[in-house]
């Protein structure tokens, strides 16, 4: 196991991949000896489909791996996955003064529902960091859609 820590959160088909490959084992007859659909192998190889813990322990028995090597590597993906979705979730505080929202508490803010709001406030009061992750989170289009939809007041400028 200690062997395969330097692949966590890695896609555990990646290593099932290179293992075949390291052993000249060919994908199509590892798959129908463990009697496993060929197409399935595959896709897990590929990062595609996820990796079961059946057919985990079923692989790992044939490569003679640590029992539980490649189910906890497909837990360690899966976790890795979902911290993405969280961070994705709001922009990246650190380069947004709390002074900006002094009105809220910025830990409550809901960046989905609030994006008018929010993008509308630091367009009107943020400095070029604070616009640039607004641009990076929220996407230019949006960005430019919202900003689009508010009157402007003569001295201000829009977005290229």
């Amino acid at each position: 196991m200690d062997n395969f820590l330097k692949y966590k959160g890695i896609h555990p088909g990646i290593v099932i991949k290179r293992e075949l490959k390291k052993r000249s084992i060919k994908q199509r007859p590892f798959a129908i000896s463990i009697q496993e659909h060929p197409q399935t192998l595959n896709a897990i190889t590929n990062g595609k489909r996820n990796l079961n813990t059946a057919l985990a322990l079923k692989i790992e028995d044939k490569l003679g791996l640590e029992e539980g090597t490649l189910a906890i590597l497909q837990t360690y993906y899966e976790i890795d996955k979902e911290k993405e979705k969280l961070e994705s979730k709001k922009p990246n505080l650190s380069l947004l003064r709390k002074s900006l929202f002094w009105d809220t508490d910025i830990d409550q803010i809901d960046w989905q529902k609030q994006s008018k709001a929010v993008i509308r406030r630091v367009f009107e009061r943020g400095n070029e960091t604070e616009k640039n992750e607004i641009l990076r989170f929220y996407g230019r289009q949006k960005v430019n859609t919202i900003l689009g939809s508010i009157p402007r007041k003569p001295y201000t400028v829009s977005i290229k």
